[in-house]
């Protein structure tokens, strides 16, 4: 049997007429007859009842319409399928992104747009906390992440999209002591970060930090976003510790960035994926930004 076969069965099925089958088939009624004669005999059943008045599904028949169905429907959805992995011609992409990460993804976000403008784009933010639960699930196509959050899972695949390190951010007014090689006297300072359960590897990290330079803060305040931490810096509420990226971005006339000399900072962050992905938006988007294809001087123009 093939697909047409299929498909006149089913057109006579929902009309109950072999000429209405032809016309919506674009075929001859004989052909029609023909095509469900050839399935009547692979089935090694009848289909249909006909006489000259009318003409009527048997129970076999019946039976048969719901798979007959079920297997156009695949075909079709395997030939849209098909055309937008090589026409990029629309489809829906899903990103998954923690707070720590967002310059790269909008790198990405760019040299892809800007080569399937008609493909519909979201962004979610997650929190640490909440990212294991969703790269296990189907819920998004990609996650951008910090290396130390991918679960332990072969059904994942990941490849290293950027290297990092972490610097303080402190008032433009605070003035450096040398009481240690960032120029900061950390023991004095109070802390402004993001929490633990927004980004737990990063606290990690930050808690290390402290460890190696031999103290507690004595006064940590937590936020659950970067734009707050700022905020905080900024009004003189205390200093923080960011990746470089964000901290560098978020200097401005209030806020500088101040580089942690003497100790390993280094945070690796990568891009996952399910490998039983079949979403064609996702192939297409691996190809366009997977594998190295995105330069961290690259230029865009919009």
């Amino acid at each position: 049997m093939d697909h047409i076969q299929l498909k006149c069965f089913i057109s006579v099925a929902r009309t109950l007429s072999f000429s209405e089958a032809a016309r919506r088939n674009y075929l001859s009624q004989s052909t029609v007859s023909r095509y469900i004669k050839d399935l009547e005999k692979e089935f090694g059943v009848k289909l249909f009842e006909r006489t000259r008045r009318e003409v009527s599904l048997t129970n076999e028949g019946k039976l048969i319409l719901p798979y007959a169905q079920d297997i156009i429907d695949t075909l079709n959805k395997a030939t849209s399928a098909v055309s937008q992995l090589h026409n990029g011609s629309g489809g829906r992409l899903r990103l998954a992104y923690d707070s720590t990460s967002v310059d790269y993804p909008a790198k990405c976000l760019r040299r892809f747009n800007k080569k399937y403008p008609d493909i519909a784009v979201e962004m979610v933010k997650l929190s640490g906390s909440d990212s294991e639960s969703a790269i296990n699930s189907t819920d998004y196509d990609f996650f951008f992440m910090l290396r130390d959050m991918l679960p332990d899972n072969d059904n994942i695949d990941s490849e290293i999209t950027h290297k990092d390190n972490l610097k303080l951010l402190v008032p433009k007014s605070l003035k450096t002591s040398g009481k240690n090689e960032t120029g900061v006297n950390l023991k004095n300072q109070k802390f402004v970060l993001l929490s633990e359960f927004e980004s737990p590897i990063l606290y990690m990290e930050i808690m290390d930090i402290f460890r190696t330079f031999h103290f507690s803060p004595n006064s940590i305040v937590e936020f659950d976003d970067v734009r707050s931490v700022y905020m905080a810096v900024s009004a003189g509420m205390g200093v923080s510790v960011l990746p470089s990226g964000l901290a560098d971005s978020y200097s401005a006339t209030d806020v500088r960035a101040v580089d942690i000399s003497g100790i390993e900072t280094d945070l690796t962050y990568v891009m996952a994926w399910r490998k039983n992905n079949s979403n064609p938006a996702a192939h297409l988007f691996l190809k366009t930004v997977g594998r190295g294809n995105i330069a961290d001087d690259e230029e865009y123009v919009l």
